[in-house]
């Protein structure tokens, strides 16, 4: 089917699931903010691309996360992962929040810091016995899955089994392949035979960590039963860890990719803070929002889209919206205009902002400070981008460096 921009579904799909979906995203953001696309599957969807709706559609209580998408596209609702905020509306969402809420306090945030250096410079010790590695397998990826391992007390020795199941269950994305989503749902099933098992272990043998606390709240408040517990550790799971590990890993490639910015924030470090956010605008590690259904017609950029459809917002689209970033497909680590929604908007804002933030800037400085002549050990053309319309990621990253 063609649309009045003149470019298949088939197309635009392809496009937002490869390695460069921008020339695709700025044709779909000047012409259609608000496109329907047809589905391999024929199923339907909206597609949200100006940074003016994503952002009114982000917080609209009109869009509802609870209602099971229609015809076949992918939906975790009724299954053992499908009991957490992410799939609620409220007041169900507001008291699951404020249940997992007290682990991803600014307070307790601040207090991960120092360990979270810590795991950083181990990472990098081991990195120091050799000059080229692949950044996401050495650091990207080992950083975050640890800190949000121990934070929520889970085994780091199975993190190689998180990682893979991770990675298949977010490449499914958002595209319901038949195949590939096959796979997801036996990676779902193993992880979420994991998370069972886990949770038998914590009640015989509770410790000081956020699963414990979930588990054994104080007297007289409220608890998670047993799926939502299943659902809000498989979440912070993937979630805990998606996000940093491609924001790290982008924010490397932007740097070594991008001389003069690298350079800026060398000369001064106290810029790494404003480029951390330059790079979760500029490289959004979370493509796509998940699904949203209307609940009655609502009417975005003059598109009215009927009750009971599944809409999609594009915010790596809305972050590269020049109506609101001056020359937004340039990387200006200095950029003094604030207000990405890279990670997400309203009520559903992501819970573990500040810890992602707060991972980004310790790994990136400690990097480019034990490795100043940190560099890439492939050509950029050459580099492999993570498929799908949800991830924006880095499969691996070549890096070379001086021996230390």
């Amino acid at each position: 089917m063609r649309h009045s921009g003149g470019v298949t579904d088939a197309n635009v799909i392809a496009d937002l699931s490869g390695p460069d979906p921008f020339p695709t995203l700025r044709q779909l953001r000047e012409d259609q903010p608000v496109r329907r696309l047809d589905m391999p599957d024929g199923a339907r969807v909206w597609l949200v691309s100006r940074y003016e709706d994503a952002r009114q559609a982000l917080g609209d209580p009109r869009l509802s996360k609870r209602q099971v998408p229609r015809g076949n596209l992918p939906s975790n609702a009724g299954s053992p992962i499908g009991h957490h905020m992410l799939n609620a509306d409220p007041p169900d969402h507001t008291r699951l929040r404020r249940l997992v809420s007290t682990g991803f306090t600014a307070r307790r945030v601040e207090r991960l810091e120092p360990r979270i250096a810590t795991i950083t410079a181990e990472l990098l010790d081991d990195m120091a016995g050799r000059t080229e590695v692949d950044l996401v397998d050495a650091f990207a990826f080992p950083l975050p899955i640890q800190v949000i391992c121990e934070l929520l007390g889970i085994p780091v020795a199975d993190r190689d089994s998180f990682r893979t199941w991770s990675n298949t269950i977010v490449s499914g994305g958002l595209i319901a392949d038949p195949a590939r989503m096959e796979q997801v749902r036996a990676a779902i099933g193993q992880l979420v035979g994991y998370i069972r098992n886990l949770l038998v272990d914590k009640r015989s043998r509770p410790a000081d960590d956020l699963l414990s606390a979930l588990l054994d709240p104080p007297e007289d408040t409220d608890r998670l039963t047993e799926d939502e517990l299943v659902s809000m550790v498989f979440l912070m799971l993937i979630a805990g860890h998606e996000t940093t590990v491609n924001l790290i890993a982008n924010g490397v490639y932007l740097l070594l990719t991008h001389p003069d910015q690298l350079e800026q924030v060398r000369a001064d470090p106290s810029l790494l803070a404003g480029a951390v956010e330059e790079f979760l605008r500029y490289e959004s590690p979370v493509q796509t929002s998940t699904f949203r259904v209307t609940t009655e017609p609502v009417v975005y950029a003059g598109v009215e889209i009927p009750e009971g459809e599944p809409v999609l917002i594009s915010l790596l689209a809305a972050n590269r919206d020049d109506k609101v970033f001056t020359d937004a497909d340039q990387l200006d680590v200095a950029r003094k205009e604030a207000g990405h929604i890279a990670f997400g908007y309203g009520i559903h804002f992501c819970l573990g902002a500040a810890l992602a933030r707060l991972e980004g800037r310790i790994a990136i400085g400690a990097l480019l400070t034990r490795f100043p002549h940190l560099r890439l050990a492939a050509p950029v053309e050459d580099l492999r981008w993570r498929p799908g319309m949800l991830i924006r990621g880095l499969a691996e990253l070549p890096v070379r460096y001086d021996p230390v």
